[in-house]
């Protein structure tokens, strides 16, 4: 498993499922009846003279299915240079189900880096409560690099597979050199393929893209809702835009003042504790197939794991099942407690009786992965392209070594995996945009930040340090809960502190703890 830090919103199988049929059905472009409109244009322009042909750009919203509506906007390549190329992004909204009650437009955001906006937005209905659909358009984008805005493209389809099945915890000279070579080969081919792009897909870049959406839409300041890595996203444009943050809630927060190997020792205790948390739960089900020891049901997946390395087992036809591909399917149950954790059940149920297809499929849901072999998402690429330039700290393979061994004392499942899935960095040919650093946001009105206490991927203590390090961060909390992120994930109590915020202007206690 070579995956990198990630913290991308999981959204459940039937949520996927509707938002790729309302793709396949109508595309995001313009219709029979494409019932254009224009944006406002009463919104402040940019101070740079340099960006204001961006700013004044108009959008025409086109009809594409089912009340959605799809625009694209232009955007500059590198800030650095405003007057140079520009690159294109993707646009989608849902307009106001109750025009009369209006507030503006919502920002969402489901993380990543490599998550789709426009994905997120077309199932807005099953991942926003009625209370902002009616009062809210609601409005994505594909980040610079991301699914259809100028996408970031490195590896085809056979080169990714073989990258996402390297072994996740080398330990011989030939395991090891494996993954050397799939890492040292990753950059340079994004660099070949995109070579002005690679270097301009830093978070610092999508950022500033988004307060030219927010000019666009007509709004004076940014109504966001980000989750996952889009609470980084959030969290930089309100260090940059203080005074155009309008009603932002940053839910399951990635803390910015970490590199790229305190994410990735981080996430790897987040899910080992998520994994023991799955074993006692199911210890108390019938039939559990790791048994009634929580303990040994971990070594017992441990050791299942360790075995795969030598001898994978039947999966899919000609597609064995492999160490990478069970340990990457273990990750993606752990985001849902409800859905994902009954899915590993069956799944290990199923494997540890010799038939590894339950693991293999959750393993090519998280990394979008069809059984033709081909990839609906360029998630993977754009995931190291934004990491490895957002955080200058790059280890080289025997320092990546020592971290494999030292962290697999405390994640014995995880450890090694995501301490190896941080070796592309290290030949990464663009260089850092960004570096590790709290973010204080001054002058910024209240910040409504969003933990969940046993979350895997953004740990509950990075919710906690943003909520710390904003001026104005005010921290809501959901006790005893698992999976990956809070909002609109079953706990009435935050659904109620958010939705009063973003409706009413209502901010909640800092400390607030829903349970």
């Amino acid at each position: 498993m070579c995956t990198g830090n990630y913290s991308q919103v999981v959204i459940p199988r039937f949520l996927v499922a509707v938002a790729a049929a309302a793709i396949a059905l109508s595309g995001c472009s313009s219709g029979d009846d494409p019932q254009v409109t224009a944006s406002p244009t009463t919104s402040p322009v940019a101070e740079d003279p340099a960006l204001a042909a961006y700013y004044g750009q108009t959008l025409s919203w086109s009809n594409c299915g089912g009340k959605f509506e799809c625009a694209t906007m232009d955007v500059p390549l590198t800030y650095d240079q405003p007057d140079g190329k520009s690159i294109t992004l993707d646009l989608i909204r849902l307009p106001a189900a109750d025009p009369e009650q209006r507030l503006g437009s919502l920002v969402i955001n489901p993380g990543g880096p490599g998550g789709s906006g426009i994905d997120y937005v077309r199932g807005a209905r099953v991942v926003l409560t009625g209370n902002l659909l009616d009062q809210y358009d609601i409005v994505g984008f594909d980040p610079r690099g991301v699914g259809e805005s100028t996408p970031i493209e490195c590896l085809t389809d056979r080169q990714r597979d073989r990258f996402l099945d390297v072994d996740p915890n080398p330990e011989t000279d030939e395991d090891v050199a494996a993954t050397v070579r799939v890492s040292e080969r990753f950059g340079p081919r994004c660099q070949r393929n995109n070579p002005e792009l690679t270097p301009n897909v830093g978070t610092p870049f999508v950022a500033r893209d988004m307060d030219i959406l927010r000019s666009l839409l007509g709004d004076e300041r940014l109504n966001y809702l980000g989750k996952s890595y889009g609470t980084l996203i959030g969290a930089i444009y309100a260090d940059l835009f203080p005074s155009r943050v309008g009603r932002f809630v940053l839910d399951g927060a990635v803390n910015p003042a970490l590199n790229n190997a305190e994410i990735s020792r981080g996430q790897s205790v987040g899910f080992q504790k998520a994994l023991e948390r799955f074993a006692q739960w199911c210890a108390e089900q019938d039939d559990c197939p790791i048994g009634t020891d929580p303990q040994a049901g971990i070594q017992q997946i441990v050791d299942f794991l360790s075995d795969l390395e030598t001898q994978p087992i039947p999966a899919s036809r000609n597609r064995p099942l492999t160490a990478a591909q069970a340990t990457t399917g273990i990750v993606g149950s752990m985001y849902s407690a409800e859905v994902g954790w009954q899915s590993l059940f069956y799944a290990l149920d199923s494997a540890l009786d010799g038939d590894g297809l339950g693991l293999q499929s959750l393993s090519d849901w998280l990394t979008d992965r069809r059984p033709n072999g081909t990839y609906d998402s360029n998630s993977t690429d754009a995931l190291y392209a934004v990491n490895c330039i957002d955080r200058p700290d790059r280890w080289d393979p025997e320092e990546t070594q020592k971290q494999a061994e030292e962290w697999s004392q405390e994640s014995p499942v995880f450890g090694a995996a995501l301490a190896w899935g941080n070796l592309p960095c290290y030949y990464w040919p663009a260089p850092a945009v960004d570096e590790p650093r709290e973010i204080a946001a001054a002058g910024a009105p209240p910040i409504v930040v969003v933990g969940t206490e046993f979350d895997p991927a953004t740990p509950y203590e990075w919710s906690v340090a943003l909520a710390d390090q904003l001026d104005s961060g005010v921290l809501v909390s959901w006790k005893g809960a698992d999976g990956h992120t809070a909002y609109y994930q079953g706990s009435k109590c935050i659904d109620k502190a958010v939705d009063n915020f973003l409706v009413d202007g209502e901010v909640p206690q800092d400390g607030t703890e829903c349970k």
